[in-house]
């Protein structure tokens, strides 16, 4: 199980305002919360919580506590992957509890 930070900070798109952003997510909620806690950002900013996009929009100085914390380096196409798979889980769980009944 891990956390992971992307790279949207070295893009335009990361850019807001003055700060450089970039995604926090996890494996699991829980992971995600924990590191949350560690390095200062309230559960409230969490984004999308719930669901596969599940994430924190984090600025660069937090990206870089996480990283001494254990956060994972990954790109973005890395965590596009990473959404993607947890929604293909998501879907295939709820699908089961959706079974016929004879």
């Amino acid at each position: 199980m891990a956390v992971y930070v992307d790279n949207m900070h070295q893009t335009e798109m990361g850019r807001f305002g003055p700060y450089l952003m970039c995604h926090m997510l996890a494996d699991t909620t829980e992971e995600l919360l924990a590191m949350a806690d560690r390095i200062g950002m309230d559960h409230k900013w969490i984004q999308k919580a719930g669901t596969p996009h599940e994430h924190f929009d984090v600025p660069s100085h937090r990206r870089r506590m996480a990283v001494l914390y254990g956060a994972i380096e990954i790109s973005m196409i890395e965590a596009g992957r990473i959404v993607s798979a947890r929604r293909k889980v998501m879907e295939r769980v709820q699908g089961q509890g959706r079974g016929r009944t004879a």
